[in-house]
């Protein structure tokens, strides 16, 4: 059994004059989860963006933009691992595009142990704006993290609105599906929370949503942001009625945080009022999943 305090950001995308002021204003949003107790902070999709601020000449070109933020991923990267340490929470950091060896873009969310372990997810299924403005690629590999906290996986933004990624993650264990997002209207919030919501219901686990919030004029690729956090689950057994467990306000920046208990995960799967998971394949047409790897971060 482990119960813990997750935190899920409503961040808002800055323009940001220098490299000192992302790392002070990360490690503020990353000390103020610690202080409230939080085992795990979960950062949006996209979040990576406001880095194109820091390179005035290019930060209103699209494809620069996302090349401006690509290179300062290891600096990124090596931030979040400090704070991971310096704070022993695991933290999902805000998503990124990352220049591959093929050339191609990529949208990765990264997972931070306090251990200095690092684990790598990135999104499978592009939405529209990524095919065909952003040429975002699409990653292969579905992960499922062995984490001290339980098993997380992660389905990023519109990755959350397709059963079989979340359900495979399910069968490979997952007590936790963490979802980055980013959407520019109450649309597409609603489309990702429902899916969340969804995916909580049929696997029988905990969903967290982070998204974007605020508006960033400047930028071409974040420059509207609707949505609100919430943590999610199940509506059965000590779960609430509705399985929402927080949520937060529309647009406001803020943590929205819950206690959540993966026993809970393992007691409704055994023997709650339903059992989604178990019966899963009793669906008319159900299809092979994809396989999935496990990273060990413990």
């Amino acid at each position: 059994m482990v119960t813990f305090t997750v935190a899920a950001a409503q961040y808002p995308i800055d323009r940001l004059d220098c490299w000192a002021e992302y790392e002070a204003k990360l490690t503020r949003w990353v000390e103020g989860a610690a202080a409230a107790g939080a085992s795990l902070a979960v950062f949006p999709e996209y979040g990576a963006m406001e880095l194109a601020s820091l390179d005035p000449a290019t930060m209103g070109d699209l494809a620069l933009s996302i090349e401006t933020v690509s290179a300062l991923l290891p600096r990124v990267d090596a931030l979040h691992a400090e704070l991971a340490a310096q704070t022993e929470m695991h933290i999902l950091a805000a998503s990124a595009p990352r220049k591959d060896a093929d050339g191609r873009f990529r949208n990765a969310a990264r997972i931070f142990a306090p251990n200095g372990k690092m684990g790598t997810q990135d999104k499978l299924v592009m939405t529209r704006f990524e095919r065909e403005q952003w040429h975002i690629a699409a990653g292969s590999a579905l992960r499922v993290f062995d984490t001290q906290l339980g098993r997380i996986a992660v389905n990023i933004c519109y990755d959350s609105e397709f059963p079989l990624l979340a359900r495979a993650c399910v069968e490979a264990g997952a007590e936790m599906l963490l979802v980055p997002s980013c959407t520019d209207s109450l649309h597409g919030y609603w489309r990702v929370r429902l899916g969340a919501q969804a995916r909580a219901l049929e696997g029988q686990c905990y969903a967290v949503q982070s998204p974007t919030v605020g508006k960033a004029d400047w930028s071409p690729a974040v420059d509207v942001n609707r949505g609100a956090a919430g943590i999610y689950g199940p509506p059965d057994g000590a779960m609430p009625d509705d399985g929402v467990l927080a949520t937060g306000y529309e647009g406001d920046c803020q943590w929205v945080y819950a206690e959540v208990d993966t026993a809970l995960v393992a007691s409704l799967r055994a023997d709650g009022g339903v059992l989604n998971t178990r019966h899963w394949a009793e669906q008319p047409g159900a299809l092979p999943l994809p396989m999935v790897e496990i990273v060990d971060l413990r």
